[in-house]
């Protein structure tokens, strides 16, 4: 198993079209964590997050993985050593769930039966039977079962870090929470370093080792989720207020 990597931002900005979307964010992600950034739509979350595997560079300041600048890197391997998840989930349509889920280890050169052997390992343990579900196509599966491939797929090379952009936006409440939870159990087996964009306070909530609070491209606040609950942080308690979530 991939040992889990660092990830720091280091006074970074980004500005695009002349609007500025990120201003100056300092965070580290320590090995084995589960940061959140949390904040309303267009605060720069996703921004941030798309610098961890290279898909943007920083305007000044820099990102860096394990210690080394993202733009220092291997571009292909930056993106291979970060596990990606999107709310659009990102399936190959025209691959089976077994396919799409040993992409990237078929890329990496495993051979086909240690492929094999990782898939049915991942899909069992995101609750999907490989005897199942495995020659099935995306199209075959539910919202939720599709976002447990993605979740798998993302697994599937053992990589360092894990990157969640809204994974779970678009499910219905009942599956939002299985998916959290399934969340909460791989975290507790896979170990792995996590950084995780979200609007839905209760879910930073739930899931966190800290959140990051975005507030118009700066971190306003960063703590453990029963110090989140507490913060004297105006933005902060705007968004537990909304969220029925104030102590």
């Amino acid at each position: 198993m991939s040992a889990p990597a660092a990830i720091e931002f280091d006074r970074v900005s980004y500005v695009r079209g002349g609007s500025t979307i990120l201003r100056d964010v300092s965070l580290r992600v320590e090995p084995g964590e589960t940061v959140v950034l949390l904040g309303r739509s267009g605060a720069g979350k996703s921004t941030a997050l798309r610098m961890v595997n290279g898909l943007i560079q920083p305007s000044s300041g820099r990102v860096l993985v394990n210690g080394v600048a993202t733009g220092a890197q291997d571009a292909i391997r930056l993106k291979r050593c970060c596990g990606y998840v999107i709310q659009e989930i990102g399936l190959f349509p025209h691959f089976t769930v077994e396919q799409n889920v040993g992409l990237v280890p078929r890329l990496e050169g495993w051979p086909a039966a240690r492929i094999a052997e990782r898939t049915a390992e991942l899909l069992e343990q995101v609750g999907l039977d490989p005897g199942e579900y495995g020659r099935r196509y995306p199209r075959d599966l539910s919202g939720g079962q599709r976002q447990r491939v993605a979740i798998a797929r993302a697994l599937a090379a053992d990589p360092a870090i894990l990157l969640f952009d809204e994974p779970f936006g678009a499910l219905d409440p009942i599956t939002r929470a299985e998916m959290q939870r399934q969340f909460l159990e791989l975290r507790g087996s896979v170990h792995k370093t996590a950084l995780f964009v979200t609007h839905d306070v209760r879910e930073a909530l739930r899931l966190a080792s800290r959140i990051a609070l975005v507030d118009s491209g700066r971190v306003a606040v960063v703590c453990r989720p029963e110090e989140f609950r507490r913060t004297d942080n105006a933005p902060a308690r705007e968004i537990l207020a909304a969220a029925g979530e104030l102590p």
